[in-house]
């Protein structure tokens, strides 16, 4: 009886052990929730369900700033993940963290996996390789801010809704008309930093910052206090004391108000595509984001937003194939057309994008083609190839408080664009020093 039941007990350890406990498990701590978080659960079960060697576990961390910080304290008490989702402004941190970082392109070599750097975009791949090329995180979700329009708001104010767009000087004349017909949200907008300022000096082609946007150097300044954007901002101001600009918050709080069929124009990630379609009730339409017609170069390309996908140091041989194995699949056409044509983002390959045009998504949904346009249409210059900076997230709450005090009147653009300049390069300095 006992040999019975000991004989029992390893059979079901043996078969414990074969089963379940064979898969090596792949922890990825993410910051996405509502829609895009059940397309990224979506994600992660095809792929456990494609293999039996790997189980990615996904969990959700905050934000995107509290994904990155949980991250960093995760690895400093020996908890880290396998993989973290870090939105754009955080490259320049996670750069810097020599010893925390496994890069993509060590991984994808050691695990013999299928690899093409030059498959990905340029332009979305730029952001997250070195000066030599090697890929240090994979792009997973990579947007660029677009113009929404409710053409129902539009056609109620005596609009014509398949009116140009195409420039700021435009955009105004329809919220003058919005304002006169009593619209109560013209205009909104999401990610003001991003939009009206980073996205804003790109598109004209002038710089954010020096040393070529923190690309070619630590000892980088911030320059977005030029003419340009300093017009710019002033001009929001304007239309904010006019009531024509409705201010909702730093993150994404407009979006709400555009769903909702609130507001006529928004200005909002391409990736805002898989909530408006989902909830709009009403007709829209996504355009380019506007640009001031006048400026030398204007509009010459937009930058990305989003996040990639770190791979953390600290974890074993096997658990970084089924790392490489995860990022493969992520990266094959099929996942990633898909992936752009369910929520706006970007299609990080080629093979991606040709394969979403063959199917015929961009005839049919007029507009989901212009982000990819707005990024590859020229080729990137020293001024619109992206945003390096250490620090970042921190210099955007700064940048955000500092907009605050326009759209309240309380100072003007120049004036506000200068503060944030200043307070923003002491934390530079601090990034400088802390990473020599």
């Amino acid at each position: 009886m006992k040999i019975r039941m000991f004989t029992g007990a390893m059979a079901s350890t043996l078969a414990l052990s074969t089963g379940a406990w064979a898969q090596t498990e792949i922890q990825w701590w993410h910051a996405f929730t509502g829609r895009l978080g059940e397309l990224l659960a979506e994600q992660v079960e095809t792929f456990n369900a494609s293999q039996s060697d790997y189980v990615v576990v996904a969990s959700h961390k905050g934000n995107y700033s509290e994904t990155l910080n949980a991250g960093i304290a995760a690895f400093r008490a020996g908890e880290q993940p396998h993989i973290l989702q870090v939105f754009e402004v955080g490259t320049a941190t996670m750069m810097a963290a020599e010893g925390a970082i496994k890069p993509v392109y060590e991984v994808m070599e050691e695990a013999g996996a299928e690899f093409d750097p030059d498959a990905y975009i340029g332009a979305v791949k730029g952001y997250y390789t070195t000066t030599d090329g090697q890929m240090l995180s994979l792009p997973y979700n990579s947007s660029t801010p677009v113009l929404y329009v409710n053409r129902d708001a539009l056609e109620a104010a005596g609009l014509d809704p398949d009116m140009d767009l195409s420039t700021w000087q435009n955009v105004e004349e329809a919220l003058n008309t919005l304002h006169t017909a009593k619209h109560e949200c013209p205009m909104t907008t999401a990610w003001q930093s991003w939009i009206h300022l980073e996205n804003l000096s790109a598109w004209h082609n002038v710089p954010f910052a020096t040393q070529e946007n923190g690309f070619a150097g630590l000892d980088t300044e911030l320059a977005f206090n030029g003419p340009v954007q300093a017009a710019h901002i002033q001009k929001m101001g304007d239309w904010a004391s006019e009531g024509k600009f409705i201010y909702a918050g730093r993150r994404n709080e407009g979006g709400a108000n555009f769903r909702a069929g609130e507001c006529a124009l928004f200005t909002e990630s391409s990736a805002g595509y898989a909530g408006v379609k989902a909830e709009a009730e009403f007709d829209f339409e996504i355009r380019p984001l506007p640009y001031w017609e006048g400026v030398e170069g204007a509009p010459q390309n937009t930058i990305i937003g989003g996040a990639s996908l770190w791979v953390m140091e600290g974890h074993e041989a096997e658990e970084y194939k089924g790392v490489a194995e995860f990022l493969a699949f992520l990266s094959s056409s099929d996942i990633q057309a898909k992936w752009h044509q369910d929520t706006g983002y970007l299609p990080i390959t080629l093979a991606a994008a040709e394969q979403t045009a063959a199917e015929g998504f961009y005839d049919a949904n007029p507009g989901t083609e212009i982000a990819g346009m707005q990024m590859t249409g020229k080729a990137p210059t020293a001024n619109s190839k992206g945003l390096r900076l250490g620090n970042f997230d921190q210099i955007r709450g700064i940048i955000d408080e500092e907009l605050e005090a326009v759209w309240a009147g309380d100072k003007a653009a120049l004036a506000a664009l200068t503060s944030a300049v200043e307070r923003g390069n002491a934390l530079l300095r601090r990034f400088e020093q802390a990473n020599r």
